[in-house]
C-alpha cells in the first residue's frame, strides 16, 4: 500500500508544532436535526484555511537538504497552493506554484502573500499540472503533488489521529474526497488504531471520480464538470490514493449541489463557521441522511474554508431556496387599484417578508386585457410556511397563481 501507521505517527511528530490543533466540537443543533451525535472537526481554521497544510508541511520537512536547496513546484487552484507557499516560506524553501488562468484573484494574491511565486497557465487544473511538470524538469525543482504522494498522505493522516484523541469513542468519520489524499491518510491512521471506526467518503454527485476508480479497480478520467465543491472537483484520482481507499474506506456516497449549498448555509448560520463547498461536503452527506442509521457518534470533517466571496451571496440564496426559505411567486391579477395591496397584506399578515415586487403589463399570461403579471420574491420560515401563504392567497380568490 506504500503507507503505514508508523509513517503517519512520524508525520505527527514532525509537523506537530507547526500545525494548529483545530477544534472538534459537538453540534447540539445538528445532533437534534439528524437524531445522531454530530461532531465537527474544524480544519477550515488552519492558517491557510484548509487541511492541506498537514500534507504540504510533512512533504517539505521530509525533503533532503539538496532538495530544499533546489526549491519546489506545485500545481493547484487554491488550497494546496497556499499551503505549499506558506510552509515553504516558513522553512526557507523557494516555492513556485502553477495556477489556472481563471483562478480567482484573491487566491492568487493570497498565495503570493504567503511567499509563493505564481505562474498562471492553462484553463484548468489538468493543464496547469502539465505546465508544472514541464517546469519541474526544466528548472530541476522538486514536485509536491497535491494528493498522490506518500508523505503528503501521511501528513493528512494526522487529522485522523487528532480526531481519535478528541473523540475516543467516535463511530463514523465522514471525509470529503477529491484526489483522495485526505481520506487515504485518515483511513490509514484510523483503521490502524481503531479498526471499528467506519470511514465514509463524500464526492459531488456530478464528479464521483473516486467511486468510479474503486468500481473499476483503477483511476478513470471523467469529463470536467462544474460544482460548488470546486476544491474536490478532481477528474482523475491518484493511483496510490485509489488503492488505499479501495482497501480501507467502508463506503463512498455522493451529494447534490443543493445539499452542499444547504450545508454551507447551516455552517454559516448556526455553527458560525465559514466553509467552502468541499469543506461542507461531509456535513451535506450527514444532513441528507446518507450517513449513519441510529445513535452513532459521527464526526464530519470541515476540511476547508476558502470560499470565493464573489459567489458566496449566490450560494447563500441557493441554500435558502433549497431550504424553502426563499420563494418566488408569479401571479396574474386585474390591474385595478388595491389588488396588489391585498396580496401584500395577506403575505404580511402571515409574517412572510416580501423582498422584491415586479410588474409586467406588457407580456401578460393569457389574453385578458387589463391584467398584469406580478412576481414576488418572498422570504419564509420554511416550506410549510410558504404552503400556508399559498393556501391563504387561494382563499382570497387568487387561484391563478403560478408557483415557480
Amino acid at each position: 500500500m506504500g503507507l503505514s501507521i508508523d509513517d503517519i505517527l512520524a508525520a505527527k511528530d514532525r509537523i506537530g508544532d507547526s500545525i494548529f490543533l483545530t477544534p472538534c466540537r459537538k453540534s447540539t443543533l445538528l445532533s437534534r436535526e439528524t437524531g445522531k451525535r454530530v461532531y465537527l472537526k474544524l480544519d477550515n481554521l488552519q492558517m491557510t484555511g484548509s487541511f492541506k497544510e498537514r500534507g504540504a508541511r510533512n512533504k517539505l520537512m521530509s525533503l533532503s537538504e539538496d532538495e530544499r536547496a533546489k526549491g519546489v513546484i506545485a500545481a493547484s487552484a487554491g488550497n494546496h497552493a497556499q499551503a505549499v507557499a506558506y510552509h515553504g516560506s516558513e522553512l526557507g524553501i523557494k516555492t513556485k506554484i502553477v495556477m489556472p488562468l481563471g483562478t480567482p484573484l484573491i487566491k492568487v494574491e493570497r498565495t503570493k502573500s504567503f511567499g509563493g511565486e505564481v505562474v498562471l497557465a492553462g484553463d484548468n487544473f489538468d493543464e496547469a499540472y502539465k505546465v508544472a511538470r514541464e517546469i519541474e524538469k526544466k528548472e530541476g525543482l522538486v514536485f509536491v503533488h497535491p494528493f498522490d504522494d506518500a508523505a503528503v498522505i501521511a501528513g493528512q493522516g494526522t487529522l485522523g489521529l487528532e480526531i481519535l484523541e478528541q473523540i475516543p469513542d467516535v463511530d463514523i468519520m465522514v471525509v470529503a474526497v477529491g484526489g483522495g489524499g485526505l481520506i487515504s491518510g485518515v483511513a490509514a491512521a484510523v483503521k490502524a488504531v481503531k479498526p471499528s471506526v467506519k470511514i465514509i467518503g463524500v464526492e459531488p454527485e456530478v464528479l464521483p471520480s473516486m467511486k468510479r476508480a474503486v468500481d473499476a479497480g483503477r483511476p478513470i478520467e471523467l469529463p470536467a464538470h462544474h460544482t460548488l465543491a470546486d476544491g474536490i472537483a478532481v477528474r482523475k484520482v491518484g493511483a496510490l490514493t485509489s488503492s488505499i481507499v479501495s482497501d480501507l474506506v467502508d463506503e463512498m456516497v455522493t451529494v447534490t449541489e443543493s445539499e452542499i449549498a444547504q450545508a454551507i448555509l447551516v455552517l454559516l448560520e448556526h455553527e458560525k463557521t465559514l466553509a467552502e463547498g468541499a469543506g461542507a461536503a461531509a456535513l451535506a452527506a450527514v444532513r441528507s441522511g446518507k450517513v449513519g442509521t441510529g445513535e452513532e457518534k459521527i464526526c464530519a470533517i470541515i476540511c476547508g474554508g476558502n470560499i470565493d466571496m464573489n459567489i458566496i451571496s449566490r450560494i447563500i440564496e441557493n441554500g435558502l431556496v433549497a431550504a424553502g426559505r426563499l420563494q418566488r411567486i408569479a401571479v396574474q391579477i386585474r390591474d385595478t387599484p388595491g389588488t396588489l395591496a391585498t396580496i401584500l397584506s395577506i403575505v404580511g399578515d402571515l409574517k412572510g417578508n416580501v423582498l422584491d415586487v415586479r410588474h409586467d403589463r406588457t407580456f401578460t399570461m393569457g389574453s385578458s386585457f387589463g391584467s398584469t403579471n406580478v412576481e414576488f420574491k418572498i422570504e419564509t420560515k420554511n416550506k410549510q410556511h410558504f404552503d400556508e401563504i399559498k393556501s391563504e392567497l387561494s382563499k382570497h380568490g387568487f387561484d391563478s397563481i403560478e408557483f415557480l
